[in-house]
């Protein structure tokens, strides 16, 4: 949804029927993020009864059944951009939901590991370009009254994506026999199949209609649609800003002018993955159990975190457009510092699992209200109309190479027969609180409030002017 700049951030005004609408339209976009939670982490359950079935080498296991899907993750969130704007936002989501259904079978259906990480990466693929069009799309129809709860949405449905494959892996363990790990793959092609056809029937983002196939005509109509008072003039707007920066050049999101941007989309990625969130996310039945927790409590344990990450994404959704991104970044950089901090400090002194767990899961906590509900939207609100998706998708490529990079080499030091810090696995939560405090200092001094301005307002501030 378009605001005139000339009047004050969110002051549009919507016809009665269109904010219900514009939510109904977000929401479904959105929905490619519980898939992306849910295909990220139902391999949880199918790791031990894979490596049983093929009898794969511990490399092999890895690098190609565990670790695939994140370099699909990568790969699609590199270029997932070029599509998103070649062909626009809807067709992108289209063919996302086309791309986890395919996965989703053909991972169940896998008679061996060469096939299985194929269609692993596929699914990767997917997540990486969701990370691109949905959040994009969802920035450009909706308000700066209300772009953050609705961006936010995409991270929320990613953590509940989350919640719902534990609680899957669980229910479904004993229904197939040694088939289980199947079926639990296998229900990911319920949700996938459900939004491909929901998500046929939204409509074009009308930015990009306006800005990469000068349809003026559709844009208005989807504009009056999404109940904005006057679609000429707010299509006039959106124009004359696209030719200004486009100054009669082919847009390219490494220019000079974008130098801002593009480093504070680097940093806010950069931060998100150096708090440590995957390598807790994705090692915290093995950091419990080093801690002294049963081996099998960690099913409970990673539903209790799921859980926590929930409720505080609910709370993150509440306070985004009432207080601020920068405001949340500024408090959960405070809640890493301290629960990243306490957890260094129950290794280091030989706390119990218990504490430990009150702390990771205060640092769940401190994630879900920050970075967790800020990182999405920030991104796709700070980039101009011209370069928004390819923008997202530096963004995106930044975070998802950190994540793989982290994942992968926290085994060297966390391993408890070969890791570089077996004896000393405080020292790694102890790196990850002072980057948090080094995250506390950027936001401070160099994260502009986003917080109800409109998007050609922000390209006005943000962007240098040739």
């Amino acid at each position: 949804m378009f605001i005139d700049s000339s009047r004050p951030p969110g002051s549009a005004i919507a016809a009665p029927h269109s904010s219900s609408y514009v939510l109904r339209v977000s929401l479904t976009a959105a929905l490619a993020g519980f898939i992306f939670g849910f295909d990220t982490v139902v391999i949880s359950g199918a790791n031990l009864p894979i490596k049983e079935l093929w009898h794969t080498s511990p490399l092999f296991h890895g690098v190609f059944i565990m670790s695939m899907a994140l370099w699909g993750t990568v790969v699609g969130a590199i270029f997932g951009g070029i599509p998103t704007e070649k062909w626009g936002r809807k067709k992108v989501l289209v063919w996302i939901g086309i791309l986890f259904s395919v996965s989703a079978a053909g991972t169940a259906l896998a008679p061996d590991p060469y096939t299985f990480s194929f269609f692993r990466f596929v699914g990767g693929v997917g997540i990486g370009v969701s990370s691109v069009a949905a959040p994009t799309y969802i920035s450009e129809i909706s308000t700066p009254a209300n772009r953050g709860r609705l961006g936010a949405l995409y991270q929320f449905n990613i953590v509940f994506g989350i919640l719902i494959a534990y609680l899957s892996n669980y229910f479904l363990e004993g229904v197939g026999g040694d088939n289980d790990w199947r079926w639990m793959l296998g229900a990911l092609a319920v949700p996938s199949l459900i939004y491909s056809a929901l998500v046929v029937g939204v409509p074009e983002s009308p930015r990009w209609l306006l800005t990469h196939r000068n349809d003026a005509g559709n844009a208005k109509k989807i504009m009056a649609k999404l109940g904005i008072a006057n679609p000429d003039a707010e299509a006039d707007i959106v124009v004359k800003n696209h030719l200004s920066e486009r100054t009669g050049r082919k847009a390219s999101v490494f220019s000079p002018r974008y130098s801002r941007v593009m480093w504070l989309a680097f940093m806010v990625a950069f931060f998100n993955q150096v708090s440590g969130i995957n390598f807790i996310l994705y090692y915290a039945p093995e950091i419990l159990e080093r801690a002294g927790l049963a081996a099998k409590d960690s099913l409970l344990n990673s539903i209790a975190l799921g859980g926590t990450n929930l409720v505080f994404t609910f709370v993150g959704l509440y306070l985004i457009d009432r207080i601020g991104r920068k405001t949340l970044l500024i408090i959960g950089s405070l809640g890493y510092i301290v629960s990243l901090s306490m957890v260094a400090w129950c290794f280091y002194s030989g706390a119990g699992a218990g504490l430990l767990m009150g702390f990771l899961l205060l640092f769940i906590a401190a994630h879900a209200i920050g970075q967790g509900a800020v990182i999405w939207v920030f991104i796709s609100e700070i980039f101009p109309n011209n370069v928004r998706a390819l923008g997202q998708s530096f963004g995106a490529s930044v975070h998802w190479v950190f994540a793989a990079l982290i994942t992968l080499v926290t085994p060297v030091f966390l391993d408890q027969t070969d890791g570089l810090l077996k004896d000393d696995p405080w020292i790694i939560f102890a790196f990850f609180a002072f980057m948090m405090v080094l995250q506390l200092v950027w936001v401070l001094a160099r994260v502009p409030e986003t917080k109800g301005v409109a998007l050609e307002e922000l390209e006005k501030q943000l962007v240098r002017p040739e």
